[in-house]
């Protein structure tokens, strides 16, 4: 599959539940874009609701602290005035932890995934709260301390 489309048919979600299934069917939260293996995280807004993903219970922005400088962002609109965010794109060779609970989630529902070794599976809400307590911390690569330097002498 190519980002391009992916990202595309998310312009057809009319509601944050459409969202969440067009993710689902694309094979999200781990999709295989040119060979290469890769969580799905998204964010944004629908007419003023928002929507995010967290991981391991944690926002992923949070979870992914600095490597989300290290991951493809793209933005997107959906066909609703006022709606849009950004898929957010952490390739499988810089994530550091093997299993992890991944979950889509808006302030009216939420689809939730247990990741094991690249393979997700669909779980439920009861599922989810018996193993977030007992999933490894997620760890992802970030940058290198001579790179977090070059940026701050690019950026200085």
């Amino acid at each position: 599959m190519k980002v391009e489309g992916f990202v595309a048919s998310l312009k057809n979600a009319e509601t944050i539940e459409e969202l969440f299934n067009i993710l689902e069917k694309k094979g999200a939260p781990v999709i295989e874009f040119d060979g290469q293996k890769t969580l799905v995280v998204v964010e944004g807004d629908f007419e003023g609701t928002p929507f995010w993903t967290e991981i391991n219970g944690k926002k992923a922005n949070f979870a992914l602290g600095d490597a989300m400088l290290n991951s493809a962002s793209f933005p997107f609109k959906c066909k609703k005035p006022y709606t849009g965010g950004n898929a957010i794109f952490v390739s499988f060779e810089n994530i550091e932890t093997n299993e992890f609970l991944v979950a889509y989630k808006s302030e009216t529902g939420a689809q939730i995934f247990y990741v094991k070794e690249g393979k997700a599976e669909k779980i439920d809400e009861g599922k989810y709260e018996e193993l977030i307590d007992k999933m490894p911390e997620f760890k992802v690569k970030g940058f290198s301390e001579e790179q977090m330097d070059m940026m701050g002498a690019f950026f200085g």
